[in-house]
């Protein structure tokens, strides 16, 4: 599954100094969780490496942007994550990384050629998208290909 780069420097601040990182970055998972089940997180340097079981490919991703999108995290692993479901990451959806002046009925517009199909890019991504008016530069989201 590969290496998954983040933004270190921006992002939800989760946890103060890394040592705090795996607790708190499990914790967050687990708050909405996307579907993950024996999630064991390590944080060593930036790097997040999960492990445990996701229903599906979908869940899996969506771990990785909730983990990847906390500030002091710059790429993460899921080499250890296994999916139940036998999907394939990156099937049906694109990664999109947030720029200054973004907004989601603008990046809907790009990605389906109608802006208001922001909903479904915001319902896709409600693990990282708490309020479709609080997105930052460098965050990172899953655009589904299919609507």
């Amino acid at each position: 599954m590969g290496l998954f780069d983040f933004a270190r420097n921006i992002g939800k601040k989760i946890f103060g100094k890394e040592e705090e990182a795996p607790a708190a970055l499990t914790q967050h998972i687990n708050e909405d969780n996307p579907g993950v089940e024996g999630l064991q997180v390590e944080v060593k340097d930036g790097v997040a490496t999960l492990t445990g079981q996701a229903q599906s490919a979908e869940a899996l991703e969506k771990a990785v942007l909730m983990a990847g999108n906390a500030m002091g995290i710059e790429s993460v692993k899921a080499d250890g994550m296994t999916i139940a479901d036998g999907s394939q990451v990156g099937g049906d959806d694109e990664f999109y990384v947030i720029v200054k002046g973004d907004t989601l009925w603008e990046i809907a517009e790009k990605a389906y050629g109608n802006g208001s199909k922001y909903t479904r890019i915001v319902e896709v991504n409600r693990e990282v998208i708490k309020d479709a008016d609080k997105i930052f530069p460098g965050q990172k989201i899953r655009i589904p290909k299919s609507i």
